[in-house]
């Protein structure tokens, strides 16, 4: 069969992008996720979905920790940008909240009601919201990270030098559209040459905040490939910045590092805020 990609094949290609294929019972641990988020929602005090535009989607939850002049972490979702919503990943607000820091939840349109150019306009509109909004929702200037996970990570990695932003922490993150264009995920997202371009973070690395890299260690080479060159990338421009491969875990598992206080995703977290 032909060659598509760094010498895969596309039959090849799509399987070095598919994650829940790479795990066992996705459908369970999905349930799984749901479940904790669940439980969250009802023992956290939140507001949630706050419009900060007009499209049905583009909204966030926000969870305040209580105390004045804390950090604040908002996290976006992955998903390929064509699946998931935030209330599927909301468990992860649990030992960040307990760590003493606000937690928002960002939703987005998905593909393929939306392209990539307005997924990230959309994230780009959030950030403003909240930036102009502060006060409303407890946010202290300097200390504001943006994490994301997969999908997320990308346009964590895109948005980390907005002025809002001044940590950032991008998990498992796609930097490079060009293998996603090739593979079966563009087949919502009709990914034109323009936006592989300008949307491929590798490509535009800037200067920003603090950044702390992570992937799961037990992810599939593809995804792990990302995260060292968006750790290369950044590094070798002078930023300051860490990667770290959370254990064995696979792409979903490393997230429940979020569910404690003391788990590695938090200490990474506060381990960020405390560099300026």
């Amino acid at each position: 069969m032909k060659e598509v990609y760094k010498g895969m094949t596309r039959e090849q290609l799509d399987a070095a992008y598919n994650n829940t294929k790479a795990v066992k019972n996705f459908a369970e641990l999905l349930g799984e996720f749901q479940a904790r988020s669940k439980k969250l929602y009802s023992e956290k005090s939140s507001q949630r979905n706050i419009p900060y535009h007009s499209s049905p989607r583009t909204t966030f939850d926000y969870f305040p920790a209580d105390k004045k002049g804390c950090p604040t972490f908002i996290f976006i979702h992955g998903g390929y940008w064509q699946n998931c919503n935030k209330e599927d990943f909301a468990f992860i607000a649990n030992g960040i909240l307990n760590a003493g820091i606000n937690v928002i939840l960002a939703e987005y349109t998905l593909a393929p009601d939306a392209s990539m150019t307005q997924i990230v306009s959309e994230i780009g509109l959030l950030l403003d919201y909240l930036h102009q909004h502060r006060a409303e929702f407890n946010i202290t200037q300097g200390k504001v990270c943006l994490g994301g996970h997969s999908a997320g990570g990308h346009l964590t990695a895109i948005h980390r030098s907005h002025p809002l932003i001044s940590h950032s922490m991008p998990i498992s993150a796609l930097i490079d559209l060009q293998p996603i264009s090739l593979c079966w995920l563009n087949e919502k997202l009709a990914l034109t040459g323009e936006e592989i371009e300008k949307y491929s973070p590798i490509n535009k690395l800037t200067q920003g905040g603090p950044t702390a890299v992570h992937v799961g260690g037990g992810e599939l080479p593809e995804l792990i490939r990302h995260s060292q060159e968006l750790y290369d990338g950044l590094k070798a421009i002078g930023c300051d910045v860490t990667y770290q491969e959370v254990g064995h875990d696979d792409h979903f598992t490393q997230l429940y590092e979020f569910e404690r206080a003391d788990g590695l995703l938090v200490n990474s977290l506060q381990a960020l805020f405390e560099k300026a």
